[in-house]
């Protein structure tokens, strides 16, 4: 690719064109979004960036990498997730050292729409393919930035798929279960409920003897695909836990 910025603002041009300013401002409102909206649809970013990327079929690492800064570049929502975008598509280019990139996107995501993909679909598909970088994700838990905190988690989601033991995402939650923010007690809950689709016994056991901090949020989400038992217990654990509030007459 000789220009990745031509590259990215070509892009942008082509996004303009579906502009829609109902979307744009319903999206922006939604999302608590300082960045500008164009009021494209994901469907249509994702038309845009195909249709690009065919005409670059050989792109290398380095080329990926630049292009996506180029789009990353300008507070432009749908630039953005172009971006994220052409990163998913190219995770098999990836390395460990570009999780260093992603965690600068992270950090300047601020929100939950740009930071699930980037930890959970392209940080996750490193981590699976360079098992060894699970190191530099061990700083994000400790970070004191919550997205970066909660990029950690999500990281873990792909490698447990792909067959990884839970450890490493149980040292994180354990150390974030008392946290109070809603996106890391959401994020620890959403990992745990996948893990359960084949690891129920060991999610079970893992929140059992938890229950005294885990979080309605968390465990909302957690029990989703554990056995009818399994849940109807911790729930009831749980709900012994909420206080009774007494009901008087006039």
């Amino acid at each position: 690719m000789n220009d990745p910025d031509e590259f990215a603002d070509n892009i942008e041009r082509e996004l303009r064109k579906f502009s829609y300013a109902g979307r744009a401002a319903g999206n922006k409102r939604y999302l608590k979004s300082d960045l500008e909206h164009l009021g494209a649809s994901v469907g249509e970013i994702r038309e845009v960036l195909k249709r690009f990327t065919a005409g670059h079929p050989n792109l290398s690492r380095l080329d990926v990498l630049s292009a996506a800064q180029a789009l990353w570049s300008r507070p432009v929502h749908e630039r953005r997730m172009a971006a994220v975008m052409l990163l998913e598509s190219r995770t098999n280019l990836l390395i460990a050292e570009d999780l260093d990139f992603l965690e600068t996107l992270i950090r300047e995501a601020r929100g939950w729409a740009f930071v699930d993909a980037i930890a959970g679909d392209i940080a996750g598909a490193i981590l699976v393919r360079h098992p060894g970088a699970s190191r530099r994700v061990d700083r994000w838990a400790l970070d004191p930035d919550f997205w970066v905190r909660r990029s950690a988690l999500l990281s873990t989601l792909l490698p447990h798929k792909a067959g990884r033991p839970l450890d490493r995402f149980l040292g994180y939650a354990e150390a974030m279960l008392d946290e109070t923010m809603f996106f890391i007690r959401k994020a620890i809950g959403w990992v745990l409920r996948e893990a359960g689709k084949q690891r129920g016994d060991e999610v079970f056991a893992w929140l059992e003897s938890r229950m005294a901090r885990v979080s309605g949020v968390t465990i909302r989400e957690a029990v989703k695909y554990l056995s009818p038992s399994q849940r109807q217990s911790l729930l009831a654990v749980y709900g012994s836990r909420r206080p009774r509030h007494r009901r008087t007459g006039r």
